[in-house]
């Protein structure tokens, strides 16, 4: 029973920096860039667009395509540091719980 007590401590303690962990995550910015960082894209660690910047030469009619495929490609740069981000908070957060090998937190 005492490691009972013990462990439900330790799940509550856990899920207070959970919450903690969600709102630093919600102030938490990324910014990803693509095209030698002529186009940039901010999101929050959670992954919600804050800002994209264009450098001027790309905005040229006949270069649309080109200008979409990068926008498309600094988000994915900052999407994948985003996750990173939130992978290390959720380590220091886990530390000492015995869990599961490869158990995802948040369910």
């Amino acid at each position: 029973m005492k490691d009972l007590m013990g462990l439900m401590k330790q799940a509550q303690a856990m899920q207070s920096k959970m919450a903690e962990m969600q709102s630093e995550l919600e102030q938490s910015e990324v910014q990803g860039q693509s095209g030698a960082g002529l186009v940039k894209v901010t999101l929050t660690a959670k992954g919600n667009m804050k800002a994209i910047a264009i450098d001027p030469s790309l905005l040229k009619s006949d270069e649309a395509e080109i200008l979409e495929d990068l926008i498309v490609t600094a988000h994915e740069d900052a999407r994948k540091k985003a996750e990173r981000l939130m992978e290390e908070k959720m380590k220091s957060v886990t530390a000492g719980l015995p869990l599961p090998p490869g158990l995802k937190l948040p369910f």
